[in-house]
């Protein structure tokens, strides 16, 4: 099954270049994922395509408008329905933070749409009538939801079954199983006077796999305990 990906934005442009590299670019050649990017001014209905406006109540900034979004979003539906099927997601610093669950949940979508605000917010009835999720990256703010919405695509589509030819390696990585992952080390097994520990050099496999877990707890330990209470990793 073909994942479809929606991106609305204001500016298009910033996926192009990077949905067009490494493993999202071998993910659509292969016909695993479809990308649909949608200028949200198309959507407008003035000579300037004005997609926002002053906020009610004042205050610093500007407030993108709820009609365009709503209109682009109808314009992906298929036929009966009024909104695309799978999540629908708004990029907002008031979000939840998005997670690697999250990202192995949207990869079994067969659709999912990705709002992006720019300026200072989006009206609130965005979220309110037209979003199934509001998701953020973390407790910091960037310049517009390409940012996090490039960053949402990119972990879900590499979770895709045949998108990375080495399952082993993605299974390894931080947070799939709820740890952090252990460090990791190549030639010259020694630079500069730092050397590779030694266990990595041992070939006793059952060592290797014991130090990597000590390793991947201490580090989650010292650098995310939170992540220490969730049942996956008891």
């Amino acid at each position: 099954m073909k994942l479809r990906v929606n991106v609305v934005t204001l500016f298009p442009d910033f996926f192009r270049g990077p949905l067009g590299l490494s493993i999202p670019a071998r993910a659509a050649a292969a016909g695993l994922v479809e990308y649909n990017l949608v200028q949200l001014r198309d959507f407008t209905h003035d000579r300037h395509q004005t997609t926002d406006d002053y906020p009610f109540g004042g205050g610093a900034g500007m407030v993108m408008k709820p009609p365009p979004f709503f209109e682009a979003v109808e314009s992906l539906a298929p036929e009966g329905r009024d909104r695309p099927p799978g999540a629908i997601l708004l990029m907002s610093a008031r979000g939840k933070r998005f997670t690697h669950e999250d990202a192995v949940r949207l990869s079994l979508e067969p659709e999912i749409t990705l709002l992006c605000g720019h300026y200072k917010d989006v009206d609130q009835r965005v979220a309110d009538g037209l979003a199934t999720e509001e998701v953020c990256l973390g407790d910091f703010i960037v310049s517009g939801g390409e940012i996090p919405a490039l960053a949402v695509v990119d972990a879900v589509v590499r979770l895709l079954p045949g998108a990375i030819s080495d399952h082993e390696s993605a299974s390894t990585d931080s947070f799939y199983d709820g740890w952090l992952s252990p460090p990791s080390y190549t030639r010259p097994a020694e630079y500069r006077g730092m050397a590779v520990p030694p266990v990595l050099l041992s070939g006793d496999h059952a060592r290797i796999a014991a130090w990597r877990r000590a390793e991947a707890e201490r580090l989650t330990r010292e650098r995310r305990p939170e992540l220490l209470a969730r049942p996956e990793t008891s």
